[in-house]
């Protein structure tokens, strides 16, 4: 691990494994959770000879945390700074939940800088929220009651959403461990990226992605509806659904063996 400096002075927790690979992927987590959500991907992938570059966004996992600057903006900028001191080029982007809509506003604030292939992991864009446009996603109300419980009760939030994320059973110990990646961001941070959920708009920003895009996400899925899924499907010419008929919103751990495959599989896919 080491660290990457943002114009605003935000110390961002950066992994870079086998950085000899053949061909570079960026991992950016969801919320509330750091990069090690994506632990059975980082050991496959570089398995397979795949450098993986992975971040903890500001306020959670080992980066800074401030008192503010959560909105998708500023998160995309962290990114970009991330890429351009790595050198990033040709790479994958992979973004899970949150992190899949702030990738999706990546790609329309940097006109996807760097960006080969595109990943949209459960994403939650290019809304999350509901409003009188765009009839899909969940309620405000919903979000505004995460909010109100991580501002008087962040570990019972933490345990109730990691419940959230399975469709199949898993382990006392999966689900402990999920708790704890959740209770080790920053209070302020969780609140803050729950009202980036709940307000941001993505829909501009998907309109500009142009580049190969695999959409896998889990049926079952009870944090980011489906419906989220076939919206992004509709919008990016070319992109490829892969839908995961037993997985909720942790389709990488439901369907941990199906959903590698399906991933090595696209990755491999010839980029022309």
């Amino acid at each position: 691990m080491f660290f990457i400096r943002t114009n605003d002075q935000v110390k961002i927790a950066v992994y870079d494994l086998n950085p000899c690979g053949s061909e570079t992927i960026l991992l950016i987590h969801g919320w509330p959770l750091s990069h090690q959500i994506f632990e059975y991907q980082e050991s496959l992938l570089t398995a397979n000879g795949f450098r993986v570059v992975s971040m903890d966004l500001r306020g959670f996992g080992a980066s800074d945390a401030p008192a503010c600057g959560y909105g998708y903006d500023r998160m995309a900028d962290d990114i970009y700074t991330v890429v351009r001191a790595l050198n990033l080029r040709c790479f994958t982007l992979v973004g899970f939940s949150m992190g899949g809509g702030i990738v999706t506003r990546y790609m329309g604030r940097y006109n996807g800088y760097g960006v080969k292939r595109l990943v949209l992991l459960g994403a939650a864009s290019p809304r999350f929220t509901q409003c009188s446009d765009f009839p899909y996603g969940v309620t405000r109300e919903a979000v505004d009651a995460w909010i109100s419980q991580a501002s008087t009760d962040r570990a019972q939030l933490c345990e109730q959403f990691g419940s959230m994320l399975f469709a199949s059973p898993q382990s006392s110990a999966i689900v402990d461990w999920l708790r704890m990646l959740s209770l080790g961001a920053s209070g302020i941070a969780t609140i803050q990226t729950a009202c980036a959920l709940r307000d941001e708009d993505c829909r501009a920003d998907l309109s500009k992605i142009c580049v190969p895009t695999g959409i896998f996400h889990g049926r079952q899925d009870a944090v980011v509806p489906f419906e989220l899924a076939t919206v992004q499907q509709s919008c990016i010419p070319g992109a490829q659904l892969f839908a995961f008929e037993n997985s909720g919103h942790a389709v990488f751990y439901d369907e941990l063996c199906s959903f590698n495959q399906q991933l090595l599989a696209f990755l491999r896919t010839p980029v022309c």
